[in-house]
């Protein structure tokens, strides 16, 4: 993999916000600020077509994303006004965040796969009873005095549960409504289940979300009972990914690069080592919850570093592995054995 960024990458380095970036002919990278977050920024894109303009993942929803997303768009010649459509690779407030506040300025429609619609947060959680969050919970192991911590309080997302429906549908294959660009969705389920990136053939440019970044793995997990296997969604997303080994990434996070190939085979390496470390754990316990796995295994600060919604993503990454690489007996705990 190499860095092509260069600009990006400095940037990252020092912990400071990139430049606006003209990457290809009508299309801008515009980094929009995310609060308190060790991701910093969202690598919003910028499409100028004829006779509109196309935004892909606005950002955060702040001041200073909002200031930052339209000081982005005069650098590309274009105004708020002129944006004509809004396109969100998946629903995370640090993407979809700032669709609302865009379509109310500019009267853009909206676009995202449908899976990615069904996962907005006003439908999975508006009228799901804590208490079920709670038992889903302690079916895999979190002790009562944690469960309270990490159960998912609809009051709380009150911010999340604004962000908005899409007027229109992207599904695999699709081509985007723009003129100048042949702007193409590819679904990359796994980190989301309607993750999208976008491929401009001619540009030589994959936009490839939170799918495939530069350094980080994106997070893969179970949430709910309904929600299959996301991590072996996520391998044969990347083995698809790895196809456009020609063309450059333009990540929503950190810098772009090259090596597209090279990076999904490093990424599906992690993920295999990371269920050996599983089954290592499961060897040494005997049958065990997705809870007690997850406090033996390796984190980048810790387990004990981890705090509330941190150990819920922890647990639901450890559940995903699970799904791939163990077998459930029971559900009351659910304990997992090779």
């Amino acid at each position: 993999m190499i860095a092509t960024g260069a600009a990006q990458r400095d940037a990252w380095q020092r912990r400071v916000l990139p430049p606006v970036e003209h990457v290809r002919p009508g299309v801008w990278s515009v980094p929009v600020p995310i609060p308190d977050s060790p991701l910093r920024y969202t690598l919003s894109y910028v499409f100028v077509d004829d006779p509109g303009v196309v935004v892909v993942d606005p950002g955060w929803d702040s001041a200073e994303g909002r200031a930052a997303l339209e000081a982005g768009l005069h650098r590309a010649g274009a105004r708020l006004a002129d944006v004509t459509g809004i396109v969100a690779t998946h629903v995370h407030p640090d993407h979809h965040g700032l669709s609302g506040w865009l379509r109310e300025r500019s009267g853009a429609w909206i676009g995202m796969h449908p899976l990615e619609a069904r996962a907005l947060p006003a439908r999975m959680w508006k009228d799901r009873d804590p208490a079920a969050d709670r038992a889903w919970l302690r079916r895999h192991g979190v002790p009562d005095e944690d469960a309270g911590a990490l159960a998912i309080d609809p009051e709380r997302l009150s911010d999340l549960m604004g962000m908005p429906e899409p007027d229109r549908a992207v599904e695999d294959g699709d081509l985007l409504p723009l003129r100048r660009h042949e702007l193409r969705a590819v679904w990359t389920p796994g980190h989301t289940p309607g993750h999208l990136c976008l491929h401009e053939a001619t540009a030589g440019v994959l936009l490839t979300g939170d799918h495939l970044l530069p350094r980080i793995s994106p997070n893969i997990g179970v949430h709910a009972a309904t929600d299959g296997n996301p991590l072996g969604a996520y391998l044969a997303s990347l083995e698809q990914t790895a196809k456009f080994a020609a063309d450059e990434a333009l990540p929503a996070h950190e810098y772009r690069f090259r090596g597209i190939d090279a990076r999904a085979a490093e990424l599906m390496r992690h993920h295999d080592e990371r269920g050996r470390e599983i089954l290592a754990v499961i060897a040494t316990l005997g049958p065990a919850t997705a809870w007690d796995i997850a406090t033996r295994l390796t984190w980048s600060r810790g387990w004990a570093a981890l705090r509330d919604l941190m150990r819920r993503m922890a647990l639901a990454e450890t559940l995903a592995h699970l799904r791939q690489y163990a077998t459930p007996e029971g559900d009351a705990p659910t304990r997992w054995h090779a």
